[in-house]
């Protein structure tokens, strides 16, 4: 990378950083607590709407943890639709039949309960919805919204991406396996409901995939040029969060509190990053999404350590204050030690939850498109602590990926 596109580059950060102070970012009222989700007909009631498309998946159903959800609704006199075709990696295809069963009922706003799918799905439909004219791939990037969406409540049952908070709907397009996000502070939803009850069934597996995935969102927001005190204060709390929390939620589903402090810690971690951004690890752990279907939680779990050592020095401060505010060491240890401690205790993470080192599906001839998308991805906008180049981003493909002995 040239020195005139890194300079053009941190000049265009630099003036969204600055202008983005104007913007108003909503912040969703919150529903917290064991039981919250009952609270939410009385909520719609409250805010005059009467007709809801409740979007969430198939797995969630057959678990049941839209019942009571749906009886609530009912009871309020509330008419409600099901929609709950949404796939692990939500795509254009689904976006627009989502959007189908919204006009088809009329509805005046949307409940999505589930994983960062059925949120970003919704948003994307919202999107849609406010912007006919344009298609999904031409709303990707930022600022390409810009009217108000339906009302939405957002209720996750996994902490993880934190989309009950954030700006962002990521979705796949699968005819050109190019996995994009819509990005525009009039997505953020306009009710927030953390309910620890509703993760309590989430399996060990993906609890740690979904935590780690927080994480990554915490660190890339502190640890990049566009954080202000206000993310910077988030992503601080998302960490202790996590590391208090996410071990416990782990291996004891039924441990409400370390659930509750998992969910605020996501929550966090989306409030941080939906202003300060993300970088290399989120470019390019979505072609990883896009080409083979793997958990983005498990994408970012498995290259950020990768990608924090390859950034280096310029990286140890930011990680040594992180360390020491996740307990990993005291303020006496030095930085460098600090931050090379922070990487290793992702790795034992990794090591710790099952993970593997890498991916096998990963092919060689699909590296240089991936490279290609994670490298558009990037730039000019996240504002990253270092510029890698495309060759670096190759070897960091190459870093997990597991080949046969």
């Amino acid at each position: 990378m040239t020195c005139m596109k890194r300079c053009t580059y941190r000049i265009i950060q630099k003036t969204m950083k600055f202008f983005s102070r104007f913007m108003r970012f909503r912040t969703p009222e919150q529903l917290k607590g064991e039981g919250a989700v009952a609270h939410v007909p009385a909520l719609l009631k409250k805010h005059g709407i009467e007709r809801v498309l409740l979007v969430t998946d198939t797995t969630l159903m057959k678990l049941g943890l839209t019942n009571s959800l749906i009886e609530g609704l009912e009871k309020e006199k509330i008419t409600v639709s099901v929609f709950a075709d949404v796939p692990a990696n939500p795509t254009t295809t689904c976006v627009l039949e989502l959007l189908e069963a919204y006009k088809a009922m009329a509805a005046q706003g949307m409940i999505a309960l589930g994983g960062g799918s059925p949120i970003d799905a919704a948003k994307a439909a919202a999107a849609q919805r406010v912007r006919p004219k344009k298609t999904l791939p031409q709303m990707a990037g930022l600022l390409k919204v810009r009217k108000k969406i339906p009302f939405l409540v957002a209720i996750p049952t996994t902490a993880g991406t934190g989309s009950e908070g954030t700006v962002a709907a990521v979705i796949t397009d699968p005819r050109t396996r190019h996995k994009f996000a819509i990005s525009d502070p009039v997505l953020i939803p306009h009710v927030a409901v953390l309910d620890p009850s509703l993760t309590r069934t989430l399996p060990a597996t993906i609890t740690a995939m979904t935590g780690l995935d927080a994480l990554t969102h915490a660190v890339e927001a502190f640890i990049g040029q566009g954080g202000t005190n206000t993310t910077n204060q988030h992503a601080l709390d998302a960490v202790k969060g996590i590391f208090t929390h996410l071990e416990k939620a782990v291996h004891d589903g039924d441990d409400l509190t370390a659930r509750m402090g998992m969910l605020e810690a996501s929550y966090h971690a989306g409030r941080a990053f939906t202003r300060a951004y993300i970088g290399y690890i989120h470019a390019l752990a979505h072609p990883l999404s896009a080409f083979y279907d793997i958990p983005h939680g498990l994408a970012n779990a498995i290259l950020m350590p990768h990608v924090l050592k390859t950034y280096g020095k310029k990286v140890h401060k930011p990680l040594a204050h992180l360390a020491r505010t996740g307990g990993l060491v005291g303020d006496e240890t030095a930085d460098h030690v600090a931050a090379e401690t922070f990487i290793a205790t992702l790795f034992k993470f990794n090591e710790a939850f099952g993970f593997p080192a890498g991916f096998s599906a990963i092919q060689d001839e699909d590296i240089e498109q991936m490279v290609a998308q994670a490298y558009a991805e990037s730039h000019p906008f996240y504002p990253v602590p270092v510029f890698l180049d495309r060759a670096q981003l190759k070897a960091l493909y190459h870093a997990v990926q597991l080949t046969e002995a």
